[in-house]
């Protein structure tokens, strides 16, 4: 069956971020699943799902040959494209300005297809480290809008100073 004009409505599912777990779930509404048709679901699926990890990279685990990845990449209409963030390689990462930073880097590669694509104009992403919670701020920058700004408390019981 050919697909209607109406499909140009769909949205994504949308997903609610829990500061306590650490972690996003799907919403709901009425006991329905509910729909974001903005960008914060994009930006927590973009943020939050694990990127294929470089050749360079040293997974936490400790095992090489743990790479991850997004299983979606194979079918990209880029070649080499890659979905998601390398977010997950800090998971054993200790509290430090360092890895702070390294967030922020794997934050703004996750979320450059933004700009890219032309979703938005621009993506400013900042982080801010207070003991053992990296607070992170996106700023998605947006023609002829106001910026739009979407806030995470990412909290490790790995993560000691």
């Amino acid at each position: 069956m050919p697909a209607t004009s109406s499909a140009l409505h769909l949205a994504d599912l949308a997903l609610v971020w829990d500061e306590q777990l650490g972690s996003a779930d799907l919403a709901m509404i009425d006991d329905d699943l509910a729909s974001d048709a903005g960008l914060e679901t994009a930006v927590e699926l973009s943020l939050f799902t694990d990127r294929r990890a470089e050749s360079d990279n040293a997974p936490p685990s400790g095992d090489p040959n743990d790479r991850r990845g997004y299983w979606g990449d194979q079918f990209s209409a880029v070649e080499g494209d890659k979905f998601g963030s390398r977010i997950w390689l800090l998971d054993r990462a200790k509290a430090t300005n360092e890895t702070a930073l390294s967030w922020k880097e794997y934050a703004l590669e996750a979320l450059a297809w933004m700009t890219e694509d032309g979703v938005v104009s621009g993506v400013d992403v900042a982080t801010q480290l207070t003991g053992q919670r990296l607070d992170t701020t996106v700023t998605l920058s947006r023609p002829n809008k106001s910026p739009l700004t979407i806030r995470f408390a990412h909290v490790w019981d790995a993560m000691t100073t």
